[in-house]
C-alpha cells in the first residue's frame, strides 16, 4: 500500500511539473480551450439555480449552495482565460471581444465583481433563505450580463 502511494505521489509531482512547464508559455488556441472550459462550468452551474428561481423545479438551498460554490471557483480561474495573445485578433475560434484586451482595467473590474457576487452568493446560499439566495443570485447574473454586454461577442 505504501509502495502505491509513493508511486501515486510521484506521478502527481512528474505531472504537475510537465503541467508547469507547459502552462508557462501556453499556446493562444490552448488559452482559449480553458477560457471556454472555465465557462462551461460556469454554465452547467447557473442553469440549475436559474431553473429553480424562475420555479421550474423545486426550489432546493443545498443544491444552490453547491453549485453557486463551483460558480465562485471559476470566477477566480476565469482571468487565467484571459492572457495577452489570446484575443480575436490571434484566435478566430471565440467570442472574446479585442475590448477586453484594449480596456483591460475595465474588463478586470467586471472580473471583480462577478467573483465578489458569486463570493456573496455562496455565503447567501448557505443561510438557505430562498428569497435571499434569489435577490442574490439576480446580483450575480447582472454581472455575467454586463461583462457580456461588453466584452462577449453576440
Amino acid at each position: 500500500m505504501k509502495k502505491i502511494a509513493i508511486g501515486l505521489a510521484s506521478s502527481i509531482i512528474g505531472m504537475s511539473f510537465m503541467m508547469a512547464a507547459n502552462a508557462a508559455d501556453p499556446k493562444p488556441q490552448d488559452v482559449v480551450e480553458y477560457r471556454k472550459a472555465v465557462y462551461t462550468i460556469i454554465g452547467w452551474n447557473f442553469k440549475p439555480i436559474v431553473a429553480m428561481v424562475k420555479g421550474e423545479v423545486p426550489f432546493d438551498a443545498a443544491a444552490v449552495a453547491r453549485h453557486a460554490q463551483y460558480v465562485e471557483m471559476m470566477s477566480k480561474a476565469a482571468p487565467e482565460g484571459f492572457t495577452k495573445g489570446s484575443g480575436p485578433d490571434v484566435v478566430k475560434d471565440t467570442d472574446a471581444k479585442l475590448e477586453i484586451w484594449t480596456n483591460w482595467g475595465k474588463f478586470e473590474t467586471a472580473m471583480t465583481n462577478f467573483q465578489q457576487e458569486s463570493a456573496k452568493l455562496v455565503e447567501v446560499a448557505k443561510a438557505g433563505d430562498e428569497s435571499a439566495i434569489k435577490a442574490q443570485f439576480g446580483k450575480t447574473a447582472e454581472t455575467c450580463k454586463a461583462c457580456h454586454k461588453e466584452f462577449r461577442k453576440d
